[in-house]
């Protein structure tokens, strides 16, 4: 079985720039095999016409990843597929540093510093109860696994770059790689709960050093019975959360959250409101049936509403004979724009898009929401 991999990447309308000496861009289409010891692949594309918005990326902004897979009842395998999008991730790195050597004045930063794993990214039971039996503390060697995913990413990296163009690790043209040492997303990973019978649903943020940062637990479980699916209980073996967190990262004020959140708007309202937060975090395995009719509009409703960029990973297709996610990952702006999504939205890969601060401000300043808004005594003497 083979896994391909794609890098679709794209860019807030209006941030692309034209320059003079390169009005007629040339189109590149780069394809790369990563090795493996399996039979396994991974295949890197960055299709025609995106070369434009690869070079453009201002001051102002920073690059983020947002990634898309089907995990199973199957720790390894999840682990691997996880560790190839972070390889993929470096592969999009060497492309965007072989652009410096050609566009020097005008090439993006070499890579993201934030990318985004979906919800249940380590593991995906056949069964609801299933997760109980893999759920382990933060410090269990699960979540070190991936955390050394983002350590590993940065020091064999610059060797890596150093051998394929001939240069120095200490050299100038390598600053760019080291600016953009990358952060991770987890959320939500199976977290052993406070008794046998229950876990919570945990979002890691993880720095580029590989150390936990921050956690979300996941404050609304999913009770639902899906018309003409399934019925899920979450609440019969997970804790909800209590607490709200934001956290300051190299793409600006953090809020995450998970899957089901996303349709309890207030939480969003106090992440941007009373927490300053800067951009979204939706890692999701949302149903077909409730994707293919709410999701995308959820997920810009709640960037609109917030005018903060919404990253959206998201699992995809058949996990079981039992269970199906609807896939379509995406990056949105504060104007609720889809800036990144991937070409198909049941492949498993990473889509890339430019978190632009001056476009948040530029939003908030234009439409000030948090200026109108009515305070909640306003709407407790409003509603006697």
């Amino acid at each position: 079985m083979s896994f391909r991999f794609h890098v679709a990447h794209s860019t807030p309308l209006g941030k692309i720039r034209s320059s003079s000496t390169h009005q007629q861009h040339h189109k590149h289409i780069l394809a790369k095999r990563c090795g493996s010891t399996s039979s396994n692949s991974v295949s890197v594309k960055s299709r025609a016409g995106e070369l434009d918005s690869v070079i453009m990326a201002g001051a102002s902004s920073v690059r983020v990843a947002v990634a898309q897979m089907t995990s199973i009842n199957d720790l390894a395998a999840n682990f691997a597929t996880s560790s190839r999008l972070v390889k993929l991730y470096l592969v999009y790195g060497l492309f965007n540093l072989f652009l410096e050597f050609v566009y020097p004045k005008e090439a993006a930063s070499a890579g993201a510093k934030l990318l985004c794993l979906p919800e249940n990214f380590s593991y995906v039971g056949d069964k609801d109860g299933d997760s109980l039996k893999v759920a382990e503390t933060l410090d269990g060697p699960i979540m070190q696994g991936y955390c050394s995913l983002a350590r590993w990413l940065f020091v064999p990296s610059s060797f890596l770059l150093a051998e394929k163009f001939s240069v120095s690790v200490q050299s100038p043209l390598l600053n760019n790689w080291t600016e953009s040492s990358m952060w991770l997303s987890l959320g939500g990973f199976q977290e052993k709960g406070s008794d046998d019978a229950h876990l919570c649903n945990t979002h890691v943020l993880v720095d580029d050093a590989g150390n936990i940062r921050s956690t979300y637990r996941k404050m609304h479980l999913f009770d639902v019975d899906i018309p003409g699916g399934r019925s899920y209980k979450e609440s019969s073996f997970t804790e909800a959360g209590k607490d709200i967190v934001a956290v300051d990262s190299p793409v600006g004020r953090l809020g995450p959250t998970v899957c089901y959140d996303l349709r309890f708007p207030e939480l969003y309202q106090q992440l941007r409101f009373q927490h300053e937060a800067q951009v979204l975090l939706v890692p999701s395995a949302f149903t077909k049936v409730t994707g293919q009719a709410h999701w995308e509009i959820l997920l810009r409703a709640r960037a609109i509403e917030t005018q903060c960029y919404v990253i959206a990973a998201a699992q995809a297709g058949k996990h079981n004979d039992k269970r199906e996610s609807y896939g379509d990952s995406l990056i949105i702006d504060p104007w609720g724009t889809v800036i990144g999504r991937l070409p198909d939205r049941l492949s498993t890969g990473i889509a890339v898009a430019d978190i632009d601060f001056s476009l948040i401000d530029s939003v908030r300043a234009k439409m000030p929401i948090a200026k109108h808004r009515k305070s909640i005594d306003f709407w407790k003497s409003a509603s006697l």
